[in-house]
């Protein structure tokens, strides 16, 4: 399997890696950065190519920020003779932007529900035309120590509104409202919230912004906060036997 990974960075890195040794695949990496290009294939085993390159691939996989998603896939999808997937972290749009360019060829959208640093994990799978080239890049997966599950582009975005927009406001939230306190005076629960501020902030600000830009859900969590900042004793008591 010949393989172009469109974007150099971590999870590009991860998804050639997985591919290489996994379904022996030959991998390319391109980037607007060249020389980040050229690192990624030095670290995985593969090579660099141009961003004007017009070689063909068997697989092209969009490793790309989510707001440049259908940019990528309109000038690379038609580089791929079997398929195309990406995993930017969105899948309505991305998949949307495969049909229109590439209607003819094998596509699907996944998203490693983690860092590449924290793989192997879960793996959300939509694959509306599949066939033996997906099903190789899935097994690769699979052999790699991943769950896939299969699901829809509707419900995987809307869950992202919870599990990343949300959570991800409320833990940084937290960052901004708390003080910096000595460790002795730390709670199991802040020093849990403490734990996760360290977790997001360990990460790239620019992944976590296209996150609250893609997905609607830090209103939420601003909502919550202010009704129970503003709720009395017994409001709060009813709110929070409500969840419980």
């Amino acid at each position: 399997m010949n393989v172009l990974v469109v974007g150099a960075g971590s999870m590009g890195q991860w998804f050639a890696r997985t591919l290489r040794d996994h379904a022996d695949a030959a991998v390319a990496f391109t980037d607007t950065d060249s020389d980040a290009a050229h690192r990624a294939a030095d670290r995985v085993g593969g090579r660099a190519v141009p961003t004007d390159t017009g070689e063909r691939f068997d697989v092209v996989c969009l490793a790309v920020p989510m707001p440049v998603a259908r940019v990528a896939i309109d000038e690379y999808a038609p580089l791929a003779s079997e398929a195309v997937v990406d995993v930017t972290g969105s899948m309505t749009d991305p998949l949307a932007a495969m049909a229109e360019t590439v209607p003819d060829r094998q596509r699907a959208s996944l998203h490693p529900l983690f860092a590449p640093a924290n793989a192997p994990g879960s793996i959300a799978v939509v694959a509306p035309a599949r066939g033996d080239a997906v099903d190789a890049v899935l097994d690769a997966l699979v052999a790699g120590g991943n769950d896939t599950f299969e699901t829809t582009s509707a419900e995987h975005d809307s869950a992202m509104e919870s599990v990343q927009a949300a959570a991800h406001a409320a833990v940084l939230a937290y960052a901004i409202a708390s003080d910096d306190v000595p460790e002795r005076f730390h709670t199991p629960v802040s020093a849990g919230l403490q734990s996760l501020v360290d977790q997001v902030l360990g990460g790239e600000a620019h992944v976590y912004a296209d996150i609250q830009h893609a997905f609607d859900g830090a209103d939420a969590v601003a909502d919550a906060a202010r009704e129970l900042a503003e709720a009395d004793h017994d409001t709060f008591v009813e709110l929070y036997d409500e969840l419980s």
